[in-house]
């Protein structure tokens, strides 16, 4: 006991302790303490054992404020530090109520197979389409006509006439091509006499025409190739098609065609002007019966596009001639004149002359009747 009686300053000690003892919280208040003490100190001396018992108490507090830090679970992130102390970094528990909602993983999806349609083999004649059926439909048929006047050139050319049919249209004009007669013009005649077509077929690449039975008939080189070409022409304008023509025979490939061309190959389309005639008449036909205003039409590749022609009455021998203009020169073209007849038989001839010396190198033919 003190005979001095209690210091105030003990007295504040104990209170100051008693009250941090009380307020202990599981965080670091040792600083704040410290802070508060040396507030409401007063400036005097201190004894000797007041330091080292208020050392111990500050040291008992600050143990006991740092295990309260190091086994504080419930501290989460939006909790302030204790001011002027370190940062303290903690692990928060995930609440699953707050977690955010992730979409769910889609799951895989297998690319699917594509079919692709299938590729028309030209050789497969299974797969070739077949054309529809048509009526009163007008082809193209080409017969092979000597050339009358220009020998520079092949013996016979290819002439045209139009046919109206009903089927199938390049069927049907390649039939009416094996009949010479069929052309209705004693100058035009077919090498394919006596054939017997089975069916034409087609894909994007190949027109395929099938024979029941080829001509057996050896032709000449020159008049074998201008056959082939006969055969190309009317499938091509009947089908309205450009690809190369391929003969079988009763489904089989012939080595050859006129015991001349290769047929085991697709027959192409030559040039025009290698193959055509230089000039033809459409209309009227030959042995037809007209009026005596009619008009006469064709094609011809023409020298600066002048077209001769001149009609000889059969019986009376008068000669009527003239002269008209294709649409176009050196180039085939169609042209037309209506010319002035007196009733009777007449031959209606076309022809082209030499700028030369204007001897005659092409020339078509028609007995008409004028009434």
């Amino acid at each position: 006991m003190n005979d001095h009686g209690e210091d105030p300053f003990d007295e504040l000690m104990r209170r100051s302790l008693a009250e941090e003892a009380g307020r202990i919280e599981p965080a670091d208040g040792l600083h704040e303490i410290q802070a508060r003490v040396r507030a409401q100190r007063a400036p005097v001396s201190r004894r000797p054992w007041v330091i080292t018992t208020g050392a111990a108490v500050l040291g008992t507090a600050a143990a006991i404020g740092a295990f309260a830090v190091l086994n504080d679970n419930t501290k989460t992130a939006d909790q302030p530090s204790v001011a002027g102390g370190p940062d303290t970094t903690t692990t928060a528990s995930a609440d699953p109520s707050t977690a955010p909602t992730l979409p769910p993983t889609p799951k895989p999806n297998p690319t699917k197979a594509v079919t692709l349609p299938p590729t028309v083999d030209p050789s497969d004649k299974t797969r070739a389409l077949q054309e529809p059926e048509v009526k009163q439909k007008a082809v193209p048929i080409y017969w092979l006509g000597k050339v009358v006047g220009n020998k520079n050139g092949p013996d016979y050319r290819l002439y045209r006439t139009w046919q109206s049919i009903n089927g199938r249209p390049a069927e049907e004009a390649v039939r009416l091509m094996t009949m010479s007669k069929v052309a209705g013009d004693p100058d035009y005649v077919s090498p394919w006499d006596g054939a017997a077509v089975n069916s034409v077929r087609y894909t994007d690449d190949l027109i395929l025409v099938d024979f029941k039975q080829l001509p057996a008939a050896t032709l000449e080189p020159d008049v074998a190739d201008m056959a082939a070409q006969q055969l190309v022409y009317t499938v091509q304008g009947a089908l309205q098609r450009t690809a190369p023509v391929q003969v079988t025979e009763q489904g089989r490939t012939p080595k050859t065609l006129f015991g001349v061309v290769d047929a085991n190959q697709p027959l192409n389309k030559a040039q025009k002007a290698d193959v055509q005639a230089m000039v033809w008449i459409e209309t009227p036909e030959n042995n037809q019966t007209v009026k005596q205003s009619f008009k006469v039409t064709g094609i011809a590749s023409a020298f600066e596009a002048q077209v001769d022609w001149r009609a000889t009455n059969l019986k009376t021998k008068v000669v009527v001639k003239n002269y008209t203009m294709a649409a176009e020169g050196q180039k085939f073209a169609s042209y037309a004149f209506t010319p002035k007849l007196g009733a009777g038989e007449w031959l209606l001839e076309v022809y082209l002359t030499s700028p030369e010396d204007g001897r005659i190198t092409d020339t078509d033919s028609k007995t008409i009747y004028v009434k």
